[in-house]
């Protein structure tokens, strides 16, 4: 969808800083929100984008990464009937009310062995080819010009412009929700900088994008 979240190509947002030594995670909620993701067992887990992206803009442009995730993993748990919109009201007033009281916790050894085994297990991203692939490394492509009302890899910046396939991954799981097939071939397309950016771009660089074969004519 076409929201705030898609900032790629934008403008006054100043530079972006990076923190040296930064660490994995900057508060202790965050490595256990962390966890929390890890360890839940949901029959409809979801995906925290398509949730990250509904959120208003100054809230999103104001949360953390982290943030982001906490919003998007309460809107799964209540999806998922986990969570009741009331019930998370409730316990955040009563958190509001007394900031001194400790947050309840729950050893269970047996439940963290499992969550790192799930976490280290590999996880292949190719998935069995379902269709022959449109397109070969060298062919001339060009972006859908489309804004889907969902979720969707393919940047603003990038849509109606014209660039080369350089390479070919196989076929992979297509993110969108709006979507069928479910699997779709992959590809790396060449931009030049140029034809996305306009005339205020470096004359010899280029973009390189992942894109799926929905999303290319």
């Amino acid at each position: 969808m076409d929201g705030i979240h898609d900032l790629g190509g934008m403008q006054s947002f100043g530079p972006i800083r990076r923190e040296v030594g930064e660490p994995v995670f900057h508060e202790e909620w965050e490595g256990r929100l962390y966890a929390m993701r890890m360890a839940t067992r949901l029959q409809n887990p979801g995906n925290l984008r398509p949730h990250i992206e509904r959120m208003a803009p100054g809230q999103y442009l104001n949360s953390s990464y982290y943030e982001k995730w906490l919003h998007a993993w309460t809107q799964i748990l209540v999806q998922n009937g986990v969570l009741t919109e009331e019930e998370l009201r409730d316990r955040e007033a009563a958190l509001a009310a007394d900031t001194g009281t400790p947050l309840p916790r729950r050893e269970d050894p047996h439940q963290a062995r499992q969550a790192l085994e799930r976490l280290r297990q590999p996880q292949p991203l190719q998935r069995a080819a379902t269709s022959q692939p449109r397109f070969r490394v060298g062919d001339l492509v060009q972006t859908r010009h489309f804004h889907p009302p969902g979720h969707t890899r393919l940047p603003r910046y990038a849509r109606g412009r014209q660039g080369a396939v350089v390479k070919f991954y196989g076929f992979h799981d297509y993110p969108d929700e709006d979507a069928a097939p479910r699997v779709q071939p992959l590809y790396a397309v060449r931009f030049a900088a140029r034809e996305l950016w306009g005339e205020s771009a470096e004359l010899d660089s280029a973009v390189y994008l992942d894109i799926w074969e929905n999303y290319l004519e």
